[in-house]
């Protein structure tokens, strides 16, 4: 599994002109998944993510968690997280899990979020979706 955790003072999702999700202050992660994952996984990136401590506090030291600023999550599945580009100029995708297991889990890493974070957006899986954001730094950081 990995994670691209992106600090953002805002960012939203968009599937047909729609927005369907949006969220101010917080983290936009960008979701891959592999055959090989599992709920734990979910679980470890999951723990990993909601204590990083990432946001400045009141003497501008990055000392505080996104539970700390009450921030949001914007989750956005991303099977390209697992391109392969080491042979040609056209990208495999090999590595990246299953469509079945990739969904069941980006589900699932969703919930767990909830579980701590209380407002929680998502994109569609499987969706061409637009991904805008503002990245607060930028701080942007890679959990596998």
């Amino acid at each position: 599994m990995r994670a691209v955790i992106q600090r953002v003072s805002h960012a939203c999702v968009k599937v047909e002109t729609k927005t369907i999700g949006s969220i101010e202050k917080g983290y936009l992660i960008l979701l891959g998944v592999t055959d090989s994952d599992t709920k734990e996984d979910v679980q470890r990136i999951v723990k990993k993510l909601v204590n990083l401590r990432i946001f400045s506090d009141e003497n501008d030291k990055i000392n505080l968690s996104i539970q700390d600023v009450k921030g949001s999550i914007l989750v956005v599945s991303q099977f390209t997280l697992y391109a392969d580009c080491k042979k040609g100029n056209r990208p495999s995708f090999v590595n990246a899990a299953s469509k079945e297991l990739a969904n069941s889990l980006y589900e699932y890493f969703i919930e767990e979020c909830k579980k701590t974070i209380s407002n929680v957006q998502h994109g569609s899986f499987g969706a061409h979706m637009e991904v805008s954001l503002i990245n607060d730094g930028p701080f942007t950081i890679i959990l596998d």
